[in-house]
């Protein structure tokens, strides 16, 4: 079973991962307190580096509602909150595959550094813009802080796109080692061979997926806490300061030195008769890449659909207000679902894993439409969740097979980019069709956002059969 095409492809990406340098010195390890298989990441990336990746994009998860919390306080306007929120989402979807371009070229640790420098200073600043605007008559009136939105969109640091890069890179360098040392034994069971390499990387991202949950979910949650109870700017003020404190201290992290940057590589063959190929074949893995792009896409209009369908839902009953509580049970079981993944049985190749988890969340979907309650909602709602996590884990975990060399970044970074720019979308319809025809129309996009996921899982299970060529 385990030479599936699934499984030989991410074998092959694997032993084509290029020559990390070695790891910098390290104190004698310690035992690790966390269960099971999470016990080999501190030993694989340091000690502080699970809390210090977990806590640094949190100021992430707290731009997107803090700026609507605030603006919309001191305008008294849910519609200028609302183009300033978006704002700041499509400065992000922008911004976050430029950051990861610039990161393969010229390293992780210049490029976080200038981004949280300049992402402290524009939220700074649109905290002074939503201040100082004198009122707010038309949209017009709030260019400046439009602008400011954007910036401080397209600057945020992304941690966890970052994060995942480096654990790619970890996870190989044994292998890469043994692979120097014992050629074709590189492939025994063992420390440094594929499969424990493989186990590793399920681990990580597992632990990834999950880190993504809480963050989405604890970072609104603060912003509400610090916004009610003291005031509007207070959450935004925070999130400039973990970014210009943390985020530097990621990018410092020695895990950094384990992502090669693009221009450090050896180029050769360069003006030789095998360009056009080797052009032909960079333009196949693109395509590749535009599957997991797009699952990513479907993910995030799931996402938005739904919040905007629950807030419509609620409302009948309660509040509008309670759908962000709601929507967090969900994030709970899909985040607890998300650290199952390291425990799956490898001989369930990505594409199968990803087919498996996205048939059941289309099945489950379609029990949005029977709560007539808030109770009942929330236990589908923890349904729901299950198979979130594990579908995210395995988007991830292909995106980093099918990534062209060299442009790790750029493709982790897209596929945030992706549930970016789709929450928005799914969010823009859900809210049309709720406004119309009621929250049970509004969950028609949750249902077909997921169906596309399914469809797009088979997909993948094409693309992976091909193993990838070598990449230059």
């Amino acid at each position: 079973m385990n030479s599936s095409p699934q499984n030989a492809a991410a074998n092959t990406a694997l032993q084509a991962a290029p020559s990390l340098p070695s790891a910098p010195p390290k104190a004698a390890p310690r035992r690790s307190r966390l269960p099971g298989r999470f016990a080999r990441l501190p030993e694989l990336a340091g000690r502080n580096f699970l809390p210090l990746g977990l806590f640094a994009r949190l100021p992430l998860a707290m731009l997107t509602v803090g700026t609507l919390t605030l603006v919309t306080a001191v305008s008294h306007s849910y519609a200028i909150g609302g183009l300033a929120a978006g704002a700041v989402g499509i400065g992000s979807a922008l911004g976050a595959p430029v950051l990861g371009s610039l990161a393969d070229r010229s390293g992780q640790r210049p490029v976080l550094l200038v981004a949280a420098a300049v992402n402290a200073v524009t939220v700074i600043a649109l905290l002074v813009a939503a201040y100082l605007t004198p009122d707010f008559n038309a949209p017009t009136d709030a260019i400046a802080i439009l602008v400011t939105a954007f910036l401080a969109g397209a600057s945020c640091p992304q941690v966890g796109p970052m994060a995942r890069v480096r654990w790619m890179a970890l996870t190989t360098r044994n292998l890469n080692t043994r692979n120097s040392n014992a050629g074709a034994g590189a492939n025994a069971p063992g420390p440094g061979s594929v499969a424990s390499s493989r186990a590793d990387l399920d681990t990580a991202l597992s632990y990834e997926g999950t880190a993504d949950e809480i963050t989405f979910v604890l970072g609104p949650a603060l912003v509400g806490i610090l916004a009610s109870l003291v005031a509007p700017w207070l959450p935004l003020a925070l999130a400039a300061v973990l970014t210009a404190t943390l985020v530097p201290a990621f990018a410092v992290h020695p895990s950094q030195l384990a992502v090669v940057p693009a221009k450090r590589k050896a180029r050769a063959d360069v003006g030789s008769v095998h360009a056009e190929q080797k052009s032909s074949a960079r333009s196949l893995a693109w395509l590749k890449v535009a599957v997991p792009v797009l699952a990513m896409v479907c993910m995030g209009t799931f996402f938005g659909a739904t919040q905007n369908a629950l807030s419509a839902f609620s409302a009948q009953f309660a509040t509008a207000e309670i759908a962000g509580l709601m929507y967090s049970v969900m994030g709970l079981s899909s985040a607890v679902a998300a650290l199952s993944v390291a425990y799956w049985p490898q001989r369930f190749g990505l594409a199968i894993r990803w087919l498996l988890a996205a048939a059941a969340m289309t099945a489950f979907s379609l029990l949005l439409f029977l709560p007539a309650g808030i109770w009942p909602m929330v236990i589908v709602l923890l349904v729901l969740g299950i198979p979130v996590g594990p579908v995210m884990v395995t988007v991830f975990s292909i995106g980093g097979v099918v990534a062209p060399a060299g442009r790790m970044a750029t493709v982790m970074t897209a596929l945030a980019s992706g549930i970016v720019a789709g929450t928005a979308l799914g969010a823009y319809l859900a809210g049309q069709l709720a406004q119309t025809q009621g929250p049970a129309a509004a969950f028609v996009v949750s249902t077909v956002a997921s169906g596309a996921l399914l469809v797009l899982g088979a997909v993948a299970g094409l693309v992976l059969r091909r193993r990838p060529a070598t990449q230059h």
